[in-house]
């Protein structure tokens, strides 16, 4: 307008380049929000599942309040599973969308400012091979953190087996997991270095108890009285919930040197088949102590022999005689 180069210098420094730089900045938050929105409405479907009718129809399945009651504390339990997982996918959906779409924002608006990106893209790769060759058991713990997220390989308040370490987990990051034992020793563990694990609160549990017995008991007996004291535990209210489906007696699992055992399974909601088998046990001790049932322990038979040559010799013979008769 004022025909003056410098002026139209300034003004492109001034007016020109901060609007555009502006424009690109309100392009990629305008971008990072539909990319956002678009998340949410996918982690909402995947929070609803399709478990809810399901679980309807196996209610209509199951007789009794009691089978309800336990069929919708399972599902309850999977469907947080299921929210919990889809939330925490898509906080790290947006955060890799974040990262990705500001860093084009930054390097579109310095090359706005008259700069050559070029290098600095060049150099970006370069450095970030450097890193990755430097620093190989990061990269890996990344990796392996990902994919345990995206697998639900276990979460939060779940009790798992890392091999060193076992324990309640109580945090997950990408990097590593942290986990509480039941000493209360807090491991942390790099994702990198878990090469597997063994997770005791996904869907469900099972208690297993082998209960023993004496060889002069009545197995029928046994088992008649193991099979009543489970079902007590089934129908017992402070239990719905816990014990989600009827109780099973599999029969004689060992024939042992002090005596036969018996084996108990009960399915349980995950993490509470340590509660139920200390209650289960409980109860059993008392039904056992009721019924007369034996249960047995090793014992030993311990002779003294005496000093008197003669008092040996008479309780022998006192020993033959026994014998003989």
């Amino acid at each position: 307008m004022t025909a003056n180069e410098t002026l139209a210098d300034l003004a492109e420094w001034v007016i020109g380049k901060p609007l555009a730089i502006l424009g690109l900045v309100l392009i990629g938050l305008f971008t990072r929000w539909v990319l956002h929105r678009v998340i949410d409405r996918t982690v909402r479907r995947a929070e609803e599942g399709v478990i809810p009718g399901k679980a309807s129809r196996l209610s209509l399945g199951h007789s009794g309040s009691g089978s309800k009651l336990k069929v919708g504390a399972q599902t309850n339990a999977n469907a947080n599973r299921r929210v919990q997982r889809a939330r925490t996918m898509g906080s790290l959906l947006k955060s890799i969308t974040t990262g990705v779409v500001m860093t084009i924002v930054v390097i579109m608006s310095i090359d706005k400012l008259g700069y050559n990106v070029a290098p600095l893209i060049a150099s970006a790769g370069i450095l970030g091979l450097a890193l990755g060759f430097g620093a190989q058991s990061l990269v890996s713990d990344f990796l392996s953190g990902i994919f345990m997220i995206v697998e639900d390989q276990y979460g939060v308040g779940d009790e798992i087996d890392l091999g060193e370490a076992i324990g309640t987990v109580e945090a997950v990051s990408l990097r590593v997991t942290r986990l509480r034992d039941i000493n209360g020793t807090v491991w942390y563990v790099r994702n990198g270095e878990i090469m597997r694990v063994g997770n005791m609160s996904q869907n469900w549990a099972r208690t297993v108890l082998d209960i023993s017995v004496g060889y002069a008991e009545d197995l029928v007996k046994v088992r008649r009285v193991l099979e009543d004291v489970a079902h007590d535990l089934w129908e017992d209210e402070d239990f719905h919930g816990k014990v989600i489906e009827e109780p099973s007696v599999w029969g004689v699992q060992d024939l042992g040197a002090d005596g036969v055992s018996v084996r108990v399974a009960l399915k349980t909601a995950p993490g509470l088949q340590w509660g139920v088998a200390r209650e289960m046990r409980q109860r059993i001790k008392a039904r056992f102590d009721f019924e007369g049932i034996e249960i047995p322990f090793p014992q030993r038979v311990v002779w003294h022999r005496g000093s008197d040559a003669g008092a040996d010799e008479a309780a022998e013979e006192a020993a033959r005689e026994t014998t003989t008769s």
